[in-house]
């Protein structure tokens, strides 16, 4: 298993990133550190020419757009967000796109591709060429989805994507222990667990322990990384949502600073904490993060991952 500070000597091209956002004054941080979200959604009103999947339902009754969530990433102090496109526009990057666009230094895209379709894989020597884009999102959380990952629908996928090199976030809750022979078989695929690898449902039917253990387990592949993300989402209890940080940290002492990465996947759990509380509850609620462990997770260690210049 590799050392989980093993990856610290790497980081000149996300420290330089790092050294030139300058001290912060806004929202409190600490000089230099600059906050990325691993994890957003973006959508607008649904039209006739951007229309929902039939029977997938948006996580808010009103859209959540560019223009909601910029200034509350200025409010926050966030400096820059990952976006990936919802589910139930369908496999479309068109508007996380967009944002790029119109805020590029503040956005890029880990987008949506047509997974049960394996002609799909012509799409990822180019998929870069997109402007903003990163790498591909994943998911394997509902009935239609979730057989994908073991039928054989998705098994063109890994090797298309580590031949591209294009690094992947994957949500499949309970069952990321699957993971283990993909990382195996691919270990230039750069792979990323969403959520710890949890869901609310879990949390409900109290299988969060297990299930975390196989997101542990997952952390002797150096290929894999880890969003510490939505874990609001999962909490039982209000800010600063305490009954949490035993499985925060469980996860981070198993991948450590470097494959770590805060996000919020804000609209999931969107009535449950402020952006602000999003942040804090890492940067002064966990004591077991040192201050330069916090200076990786909150941004420059998913930077570092994903190749953000």
């Amino acid at each position: 298993m590799p050392s989980r500070r093993g990856f610290v000597a790497s980081g000149l091209g996300a420290g330089a990133v790092l050294a030139a956002q300058g001290p912060r004054g806004a929202g409190g941080q600490g000089a230099r550190r600059l906050i990325v979200d691993a994890q957003v959604h973006l959508w607008k009103a649904e039209s006739p020419d951007w229309q929902w999947v039939p029977g997938l339902k948006p996580q808010l009754p009103e859209p959540f757009t560019i223009e909601r969530l910029v200034p509350m990433m200025e409010e926050a102090g966030v400096d820059r967000a990952v976006i990936v496109p919802p589910s139930w526009p369908g496999d479309r990057n068109d508007y996380g796109l967009e944002a790029v666009k119109r805020y590029p230094e503040r956005f890029r895209v880990m987008g949506r591709i047509p997974l049960q379709d394996p002609k799909s894989a012509d799409l990822l020597p180019k998929w870069k060429e997109q402007p903003g884009m990163l790498g591909v999102r994943v998911i394997f959380n509902n009935p239609r989805t979730i057989p994908w990952l073991t039928d054989g629908t998705a098994d063109w996928f890994w090797p298309a994507a580590e031949k591209a090199g294009r690094p992947v976030m994957c949500f499949a809750p309970g069952r990321t222990a699957v993971f283990g022979k993909i990382a195996e078989r691919h270990p230039q695929l750069t792979l990323i667990i969403d959520h710890l690898g949890v869901n609310m449902a879990m949390a409900n039917e109290g299988k969060l322990d297990e299930a975390i253990g196989d997101t542990v387990a997952l952390a002797k592949y150096p290929n894999v990384s880890v969003k510490l993300s939505a874990s609001p989402g999962i909490s039982r209890e209000p800010y600063p949502f305490r009954d949490v940080t035993v499985h925060v940290q469980r996860v981070f002492d198993a991948y450590g600073p470097e494959r770590s990465y805060w996000g919020t996947d804000l609209t999931n759990s969107f009535a449950k904490a402020s952006y602000r509380q999003r942040i804090t509850q890492f940067t002064e609620e966990l004591s077991f993060l040192s201050e330069s462990d916090k200076d990786w997770v909150m941004g420059r260690a998913l930077m570092q991952r994903l190749k953000w210049t």
